[in-house]
């Protein structure tokens, strides 16, 4: 990316981005998710492999923080605000491992090797 872009991007340097972060980081507090939890496992075939090889407590823990955000929603509520003020909506736990999956792909891909997965349809 050019450096213009990245500085435009920046929350540290740019008011809108800052702002727009600061949105997308209330509305993550409200139900107790994460920024990773927005990844879609059924929408990309590197999310999921990368979702499989983190430990399990990790898998565990986003399920859970989905499944209460599906919940308050359907209920019409958000968390209480003590339980909104411990969460900790941009700390990741997929980026690096789901880099590490795109790396390994495309190492495949330029080698010419047969893909690690596949699409399939029922």
């Amino acid at each position: 990316m050019s450096t213009f872009l990245q500085s435009f991007l920046d929350p540290k340097k740019n008011f809108l981005a800052r702002m727009h972060m600061n949105t997308v980081s209330t509305r993550l507090r409200r139900y107790g998710l994460r920024y990773d939890d927005l990844f879609d496992q059924y929408e990309a075939m590197d999310i999921k492999e990368a979702l499989n090889r983190l430990p399990r407590e990790v898998v565990d823990a986003r399920n859970q923080r989905l499944k209460r955000a599906m919940d308050l929603s359907m209920k019409h509520e958000y968390l209480p605000e003590d339980l909104q003020a411990k969460q900790t909506p941009f700390r990741g736990y997929l980026k690096e491992m789901l880099a590490l999956v795109e790396r390994e792909r495309k190492e495949r891909e330029a080698l010419g090797a047969l893909p690690l997965y596949q699409r399939t349809f029922p």
